[in-house]
């Protein structure tokens, strides 16, 4: 089983969109996928609630409880796991990291957002796991991203290679349970989803294709 930690310090920096949208394209190509909800305020976990197909199955936790659900996955046979933590870069959020196989931190390209991403990457630096920006929102035919991007490798970040645009199939989709691989499949939305769970599968080596054998 992979597991990958969303992590970020800022609110509205995009990770519960990140985890439903990575979880559902590893599960719409047959792979075993689930996410555990560590928020409090429950924003995955209602996602699932809205959601009419049985995967990715999406479980509310509580920090203690980490150790137990990583179990119960596995027991349910699940091939990748997402961590959507809180946006607080506290004990939770270092504890989701240390069990990960690599880290992800999404930010948007905006100052505020760059400024405050600094605990965060401390924060999987003390994980001792791999930790990669994701670039989220970015203004489409603009050159923000690469200029964020520019800067964040400055300092000594690892960035994703590939940026999620600002999109209205992000925000359509989620509404009634989607994403937007299922809003819009042929959309650009769509396309970079792709693109970035093709190059994290290769990040944690495995395969873009699975077989469902049981229910995650």
């Amino acid at each position: 089983m992979k597991t990958i930690a969303i992590i970020s310090q800022k609110g509205g920096a995009g990770k519960t969109t990140l985890s439903v949208h990575l979880a559902t394209a590893a599960a719409l190509a047959g792979h075993n996928a689930a996410i555990i909800d560590l928020d409090p305020q429950g924003t995955a976990a209602s996602w699932g609630d809205r959601r009419e197909a049985e995967t990715p199955e999406v479980v509310s936790g509580q920090a203690a409880r980490l150790s137990v659900l990583i179990e119960a996955a596995e027991a349910n046979e699940a091939d990748f796991l997402i961590l959507d933590t809180a946006p607080n870069a506290d004990q939770t959020a270092l504890r989701a990291a240390q069990i990960a196989d690599v880290v992800l931190i999404p930010c948007r390209a905006a100052t505020f957002d760059l400024e405050a991403i600094q605990a965060t990457l401390t924060l999987g630096q003390l994980a001792q796991k791999p930790a990669f920006v994701v670039l989220n929102a970015i203004p489409p035919r603009s050159g923000i991203g690469r200029e964020a991007a520019e800067g964040l490798i400055a300092q000594g970040a690892k960035v994703a290679p590939v940026m999620l645009s600002q999109r209205a199939a992000f925000t359509h989709g989620v509404i009634d349970g989607r994403t937007a691989q299922e809003f819009e499949p042929d959309g650009k939305a769509a396309e970079e989803i792709g693109s970035l769970y093709a190059w994290l599968c290769g990040i944690v080596g495995m395969p873009t294709c699975g077989r469902v054998r049981k229910a995650a």
